[in-house]
């Protein structure tokens, strides 16, 4: 049985589901008590509340399930901000990371995956294929890439020192069923508007957009199934993957796919920004897992479209 924390949230979801199409069983850890969407899976899963910061709480997981891995999605860092002390929300974060190993050297499973992110290759110049390899900026920066650069060197040294056959994800930018507005990239936002036949609000992000922007955007399905490869393949051959469409995709793109489907969709952006060609080489994730994405934009945009008008929300 895979345990899966954050199980419930946007990739947990995909992610849980391409575990049970690969006949997986699954049991879900929730901070809150929750109980699962109708519909959601194609199977029954079981949920667990408990909180990742707790150790006693995770470790009685395992005197009720045989659990033989683990998918380590919640978020547990200081995000977004909150009136908690920085060091304790260091503690907090760090903690439940270390947790989870915890309980995976506890319980003997035999892969432990954690999500990354893309945000760790930001810090300096960016362009073309961005591979697991390469040197990464150490530099102080925004508090996710941050701490997921902490957590990836965690997990190596304590791979290492106990045994631990631990996986780092690295996820590039997602969106589909069950997003939201991302304050990063436009994508959710333009598909939101389009969907409910209103102008865009583009206010969450931190930055105006622009039509040239581009991002290696990958459909959250896409993302959920080489998640689920990832923790099944027999060998992996890296500790680390890029977990990705493997190809940067623009915002004009993505507004050429919706008017496909609404022609009249009232999200045009201004062009003048800096297009990019930067995007997640997912050379490694492909020989190791034999992973393909199978979504290309405008499939992708059909889809959460056609989702978000049956009435779907979260």
């Amino acid at each position: 049985m895979i345990l899966v924390t954050g199980g419930l949230g946007f990739i947990g979801s995909h992610a849980v589901q391409a575990l049970l199409d690969r006949d997986e069983e699954c049991v879900l850890v929730q901070r809150r008590a929750a109980e699962v969407p109708p519909g959601r899976f194609t199977r029954p899963v079981q949920v667990e509340q408990g909180d990742v910061a707790d150790l006693g709480t995770l470790l009685d997981i395992g005197k009720r399930h045989r659990i033989t891995g683990i998918v380590h999605l919640a978020g547990s860092m200081p995000w977004p901000p909150s009136d908690e002390p920085a060091v304790a929300a260091t503690r907090r974060s760090l903690g439940s990371l270390l947790n989870v190993l915890q309980a995976a050297t506890d319980w003997g499973v035999q892969r432990v995956g954690v999500a990354s992110t893309i945000g760790v290759y930001f810090g300096g110049a960016v362009a073309g294929a961005l591979r697991e390899d390469q040197p990464l900026s150490m530099g102080p920066g925004p508090v996710i890439p941050t701490f997921k650069k902490i957590g990836e060197l965690l997990n190596g040294f304590v791979a290492g020192a106990a045994g631990l056959d631990v996986v780092n994800y690295r996820i590039s930018g997602t969106w589909g069923p069950l997003g939201h507005a991302d304050p990063f990239f436009a994508g959710p936002a333009l598909i939101h508007a389009a969907a409910a036949g209103e102008p865009a609000d583009l206010s969450t992000l931190y930055a105006q957009p622009h039509a040239e922007d581009a991002l290696d955007l990958c459909y959250v399905k896409d993302t959920g199934r080489a998640i689920a490869l990832l923790q099944t393949a027999g060998t992996l051959n890296h500790p680390t993957y890029n977990v990705a469409s493997g190809r940067p995709t623009s915002n004009a793109e993505v507004i050429a796919a919706i008017k496909k489907v609404v022609p009249d969709a009232q999200v045009d952006l201004p062009v003048g920004g800096e297009g990019s060609d930067a995007y997640l080489d997912i050379t490694r994730l492909h020989e190791d897992t034999g992973y393909q994405p199978e979504y290309d934009t405008e499939r992708a945009a059909a889809e959460y479209i056609a989702w978000l008008r049956a009435g779907n929300e979260r």
